[in-house]
């Protein structure tokens, strides 16, 4: 058995499902997953009290609604979303985003919703 590392294919990965709103793992670095999602619509207001979160925009359009403001990311963009800040990613049409965030992180935060997904779900 082999130790090289494969490459990961987004695309490939994307093609695997197409719920929306329910983050997938694809790897794990120390502490960290990589996890990718498709979004479209409104998800939640909630924050991470514990962690930062950061959103990398592979496809699409995605907007970060904050309770002071509104920032606009577009493919080849990313934002880290600090502890404990309010936000509420949404996209009008579906975005495929790359998230960061150790593992045990629970997309919708302390809020229980339709939108909470499963732990460690591995595409």
């Amino acid at each position: 058995m082999s130790n090289t590392p494969l490459p990961i294919t987004f695309s490939e990965k994307f093609n695997c499902f197409a719920e929306q709103w329910s983050p997938k793992v694809v790897a794990e670095m120390n502490d960290y997953q990589f996890k990718l999602v498709r979004l479209e619509g409104d998800f939640v207001w909630h924050d991470h009290q514990d962690t930062d979160e950061t959103f990398i925009v592979l496809e699409g359009r995605l907007t970060i609604d904050f309770k002071d403001g509104t920032v606009e990311l577009e493919a080849g963009q990313m934002l880290v979303v600090p502890k404990g800040v309010p936000h509420r990613p949404r996209a009008s049409s579906e975005a495929k985003v790359l998230l960061v965030e150790p593992k045990g992180v629970i997309n919708t935060g302390d809020v229980q919703s339709d939108r909470t997904a499963p732990l460690d779900a591995w595409v």
